[in-house]
């Protein structure tokens, strides 16, 4: 059912032919499919679905109408309307009779609800113009089937049962396979490489990261030297830190956070040093980025001093406002008289 509701749509002529285009910016790119399907019992699905273009949201799917919400202001003039159209109707059907399939498998094996099966799906391009392309099935958090974009085949990534009922199913629907195939061998490059080039303002963007050293004091013989990095853009960066202007080998004084993305596009990390107090050394944070222009941000730590220090100076200028008071009210007396 699934094979010959997808075939009703594909028929000749209706792939769209890439036009001839300027020269696509440098550097790898990627165009992703995500979609959720969180079965809470055979009539409730909670679903979502989105697609990314590196790390920028294009678009996702409207939950109840399953039409598509373009997420940029340039998304939608990249492709035609007919595209456009095409690509919604293929997805709804898609959706709709996977829901089937799945329901119907569980129904018949008696899985128990609820359940969840996320899948990914897309192509990555490459700076030589080469490219791959891959769908991946998961089910409840784990790696269930796989799909062999050039042999056309489903192959099962887990022994539980259910991925060998699910491949078994997927292989017996050759007009989906095939359908799949044309879609990431042709269509999802060349959608790309439009999007690429109707959105390089945003994916060529450059923000400059900043950066602060600080110290916390996570035991009595040590102290842990935190660099926030934030603010930046693109995700690519490079963090590391130098002692005495020499940078510090990896080994296990050395950690980090993933980067992380902020609310306003732009990504953080927390890089950590674990060292000795009073050790001697000094010690700087050292951030690479692209759009530092090839140079680094240095930021230095600077030790706190000892509270008793800043005990003894303000003890200091207490007594030396107490003498310099002494001294003018004798030479305000003095004056009087």
């Amino acid at each position: 059912m699934l094979a010959h509701l997808l075939l009703i749509i594909i028929v000749p002529g209706t792939w769209t032919v890439l036009e001839a285009l300027p020269p696509l910016p440098t550097g790898p790119h990627a165009l992703h499919i995500f979609l959720s399907l969180a079965f809470q019992n055979f009539t409730m699905v909670d679903i979502l679905a989105w697609s990314v273009l590196d790390d920028i949201v294009l678009a996702a799917l409207r939950k109840y109408t399953w039409e598509i919400i373009y997420l940029q202001p340039w998304v939608y003039p990249s492709l035609s309307v007919a595209e456009w159209e095409y690509l919604q109707d293929l997805f709804k059907i898609y959706v709709h009779n996977f829901i089937l399939l799945l329901n119907r498998d569980a129904e018949k094996y008696h899985e128990p609800y609820p359940f969840v099966y996320q899948s990914m799906t897309g192509c990555d391009l490459y700076p030589n113009g080469s490219y791959t392309k891959f769908y991946r099935l998961g089910y409840n958090g784990q790696d269930l089937i796989t799909f062999d974009v050039d042999k056309g085949l489903w192959e099962k990534q887990s022994r539980e049962n259910v991925a060998t009922r699910i491949e078994m199913d997927f292989n017996s629907f050759t007009g989906f396979s095939a359908t799949l195939q044309e879609l990431l061998n042709f269509t999802c490059v060349d959608h790309m490489k439009k999007f690429i080039l109707v959105g390089k303002e945003d994916l060529q963007r450059q923000v400059k990261p900043m950066a602060v050293v600080f110290a916390r004091v996570p035991g009595p013989v040590n102290l842990l030297l935190v660099c926030h990095v934030t603010g930046f853009y693109p995700r690519p960066v490079r963090v590391d830190w130098l002692r005495d202007g020499q940078e510090v080998p990896p080994g296990p004084e050395l950690n980090s956070t993933l980067t992380l993305p902020n609310a306003d596009l732009t990504y953080q990390l927390h890089s950590f040093l674990a060292v000795a107090p009073h050790d001697g050394h000094s010690y700087a944070c050292r951030v690479q980025h692209s759009s530092l222009g090839g140079r680094s941000l240095l930021v230095p730590w600077v030790p706190e001093r000892p509270k008793t220090q800043h005990i003894m100076w303000i003890f200091i200028v207490i007594i030396l406002i107490t003498v310099v008071a002494i001294a003018g009210a004798r030479w305000w007396r003095r004056r009087r008289n």
